[in-house]
């Protein structure tokens, strides 16, 4: 039966959460921590917890995700888990070899409390990290938060690794946020032909789209390395992609090395890229090549020709802030309606920024910030919408209310080629925009009268 017992009735609910619009934080903290070079994430807490993890990330890239674990049972569960880790870090860095081990907490060594940065320094003291070998960690509690908050934790664990030498390097510092590795490509090829010099943390790129060579490496030649995160404090400045997923790191990064920061919108769609590209253009002092002009005017062309099939078109959009923020802004530029918007990341700076972004659009936008997808599914059925975006479990929705449907942001569990194709900057506008008008003009294939059914559109 699906969820089509969800009722029209919408029911204050301030203790209960119904098929919520997120994961945990330690999610996003071992999807950051992949973005390293050489780096094995390690999960504080119990095997229950990582085996989830790691099975939520290869289900969404379709990789094998490395992961170790402290594994707690009953007596690190009551007298703590700092036995584990140290014993943990020592099995580590003599079986695999990593060049960095990025610890994160679970609720279960949270709610013992466990000091990370002691059990750091203890490792130290015993000799259990070898010269040249890292260990960084971030708290990661799974009640609070988000997956959102579990990366940007981590990200900002990896910016602290800087070590300033008082000398520009004359780069500019990229936290893309959560994005796909195939977004992290299309970011590197962008600045590449601007001719920016960027470091760009993480960088899952070749990590999680890697190609099948028949030939097993425990750590690909993907991510960004520790030379590159001990550089950054050296950078000109810091572009960060997201309020929150990214902004946290370039402000520590601001505060303790001076490095300045901007935060900008994640660059989906047409704006939020044109913002992007100026940031780029104004703080390396360069012009924009033609190929950046070329690919801009394409995706405009693309809006002007297919204008027709999305104006006034309603739209339910759930996920991530970052993404969603600029998602919404992309579809109100093509005269589309996003009416109701979710997100399971707690902040009511989101709901504001959705509400002024669609403020001119002559109706009240359905917003909220730590909401749930049964909340959406009960918006939807009072006030239907022309299609859905967002992740694999909106399909149960748009099953039940036969409604168009774009697979989009985290997880996508049932679908392939996310990790391939990039969605941010002007190329991935194009490609976003062909996702929409295809299921778009499929629904309108199948819905049109005989007379109507035309060849060409």
């Amino acid at each position: 039966m699906l969820l089509r017992h969800t009722p029209l009735e919408i029911t204050e609910r301030t203790a209960l959460t119904i098929n919520p619009a997120k994961t945990c934080q330690p999610i996003g903290a071992m999807y950051a921590a992949l973005g390293i070079h050489g780096c094995l994430p390690h999960s504080h807490g119990s095997q229950g917890c990582c085996a989830y993890h790691r099975s939520t990330l290869t289900r969404h890239y379709k990789e094998p995700i490395s992961a170790s674990t402290s594994s707690f049972t009953e007596g690190a569960s009551v007298f703590g888990g700092q036995a584990n880790m140290l014993q943990a870090i020592n099995n580590i860095f003599t079986v695999y070899e990593p060049e960095v081990i990025a610890i994160h907490t679970t609720c279960l060594s949270e709610t013992i409390g466990d000091d990370l940065p002691q059990i750091k320094k203890k490792a130290i003291a015993e000799g259990s990290i070898p010269k040249g070998k890292y260990v960084i960690s971030a708290s990661t509690p799974s009640f609070v938060g988000s997956h959102v908050t579990g990366f940007s934790n981590m990200v900002t664990a990896m910016a602290m690794m800087a070590e300033p030498t008082g000398k520009k390097n004359g780069k500019v510092n990229i936290i893309p946020g959560w994005v796909e590795p195939s977004d992290m490509e299309e970011i590197k090829r962008m600045t590449g032909l601007i001719g920016v010099k960027t470091i760009l943390f993480p960088d899952t790129s070749g990590v999680l789209n890697g190609p099948l060579s028949g030939e097993y490496k425990m750590f690909p030649a993907g991510g960004t390395t520790v030379a590159e995160l001990q550089s950054c404090g050296d950078s000109m400045g810091t572009l960060a992609l997201g309020e929150w997923c990214s902004a946290d790191a370039a402000r520590e990064l601001d505060s303790k090395f001076k490095v300045p920061c901007s935060v900008l919108d994640m660059p989906f769609g047409l704006m939020a890229t044109d913002r992007f590209v100026d940031a780029l253009r104004t703080i390396a002092g360069v012009s924009i090549p033609e190929e950046i002009v070329t690919e801009r005017g394409q995706l405009v062309d693309m809006i002007s020709d297919m204008h027709q099939y999305l104006y006034g078109k309603k739209v339910a959009l759930v996920g991530d802030p970052d993404q969603l923020i600029a998602m919404t802004e992309f579809l109100v530029s093509m005269d589309m309606k996003p009416i109701h918007v979710v997100t399971g990341t707690p902040g009511k700076k989101f709901e504001k920024r959705i509400k002024e972004l669609t403020k001119d659009m002559g109706y009240e936008v359905n917003v909220r910030a730590k909401g749930d997808m049964f909340l959406l599914h009960q918006w939807i059925k009072n006030e239907p919408v022309d299609l859905i975006i967002g992740n694999t479990y909106c399909k149960y929705i748009a099953k039940d209310e036969d409604i168009p449907y774009v697979r989009w942001g985290f997880p996508i569990l049932d679908r392939q080629g996310h990790q391939y194709f990039p969605t941010v900057g002007y190329k991935g506008g194009i490609r976003l925009l062909e996702k929409i008008l295809g299921v778009l003009l499929d629904r309108k294939d199948r819905d049109d009268p005989d007379e109507k059914f035309e060849l060409v559109l």
